[in-house]
């Protein structure tokens, strides 16, 4: 049976063959914190369950710890209050509310942030802790401040950080807000998502200093940005290769909704191909032209629903190998939709590499190719 530190060092390995470990000190982060202090107990999902349900998997089970040295997220709390170690044997529906992400995204977001030694770093999100530790052992205890909204997935993270032998300073708080007391720091690195950047993140950057986040909405659609800090509350940055996505940040979430139903509207054929919307990037552009909507479906079978208007859109095959929309409500979702990948697809369709952002106090501008380029106001 293999040993943690094994184990560890085997991921290591791979994480560097694969790219991800580039910087050797970030590599000696990841062969010497233990994960499995971070995640004793985490859930896994049953396989085919519809609504998708999770068990427990818990010190001792078979496979617990090669798991927890897998490169994949482990999921630690459900609902905002079911923990593995809450639940009998068997299974249990939920929605995931805290988790470990996996160790490959983890670190190669540390890589990304780009910091320097002796810079300080504020993290927004502490959730188990582990990203912490890495970052406390890189930078050092003094050089890293890390948040948590929930005081007891905090509590739990402070114990496991505690018992690794580091201390980062750690805070119970709303992380949107930042740190108003610790700044000003070099970098920010977000591990929860957000519809908007807020401002009092920027006021506590240096000039020239650095934002790492992953912008995400209503509908669930991500993409991760390099921010950086050009004036007080001012910044102006790219979104990354890859596909990053993490759970929003509970404040920017989306309010509670009844039961969806369908209503009769008004039936036009539709001038794109709905399949385009459930791509990476598609999603991302659909979401900026109606943020307030949240999508669900597939294929040509899409569904936009505005909760706070009571808008609908809701699309179909149509005949001659077309498509048909069908809308509903003040503000006609589809229209918005089609303008956008209408623009995105003149520009050719790009990954979001080839988005760029830009924050003032007027206003958060997503945009394709250079600032002067088709664009979409955040929701603030």
């Amino acid at each position: 049976m293999s040993t943690s530190a094994q184990l560890r060092a085997a991921l290591a390995d791979a994480l560097t063959e694969d790219g991800t470990l580039t910087d050797p000190a970030w590599r000696g982060a990841a062969e010497t914190v233990p994960r499995e202090l971070f995640a004793g107990s985490y859930f896994e999902q049953v396989p085919g369950s519809v609504p998708t349900r999770y068990r427990p998997v818990r010190q001792g089970d078979t496979g617990w710890l090669r798991g927890i040295y897998t490169d994949q997220t482990l999921i630690t709390q459900l609902d905002g209050r079911i923990r593995p170690d809450d639940c009998a044997d068997g299974s249990v529906a939920g929605s995931p509310s805290s988790s470990s992400t996996l160790p490959s995204l983890v670190l190669r977001m540390w890589h990304q942030l780009d910091v320097q030694p002796g810079q300080r770093v504020l993290e927004i999100g502490t959730g188990t802790g582990y990203s912490a530790a890495l970052g406390a052992h890189r930078l050092g205890d003094g050089n890293l401040t890390s948040i948590e909204y929930d005081p007891v997935v905090g509590g739990a993270a402070a114990s496991a950080i505690k018992a690794t032998g580091y201390g980062p300073r750690l805070i119970i708080g709303d992380g949107l807000r930042g740190d108003p007391e610790g700044g000003p720091y070099d970098r920010l690195i977000a591990t929860c998502s957000v519809r908007h950047i807020p401002m009092p993140w920027l006021h506590q950057m240096k000039p020239g200093g650095k934002i790492l986040v992953t912008l995400s909405g209503w509908s669930y659609a991500s993409g991760l940005a390099l921010l950086t800090v050009t004036g007080p509350g001012a910044a102006t940055g790219r979104f990354l290769p890859g596909y990053t996505s993490f759970m929003i940040a509970r404040p920017h979430d989306r309010p509670p909704r009844p039961t969806l139903a369908l209503m009769p509207g008004d039936e036009r054929p539709s001038r794109i191909d709905p399949a385009l919307i459930g791509t990476w990037t598609g999603s991302w552009v659909a979401q900026l032209a109606a943020p307030s909507a949240e999508r669900m479906g597939a294929g040509a079978e899409q569904i936009l629903w505005d909760v706070s208007t009571g808008s609908q859109a809701r699309t179909a095959s149509g005949p001659d190998e077309g498509w048909t929309v069908v809308q509903r409500g003040p503000a006609r979702l589809w229209d918005q939709v089609e303008r956008a990948v209408q623009r995105w697809q003149a520009a050719g369709e790009p990954h979001q590499e080839s988005f760029g952002i830009t924050v003032s106090a007027a206003g958060q501008r997503v945009w394709i190719g250079t600032e002067d380029g088709p664009g979409w106001d955040l929701p603030i």
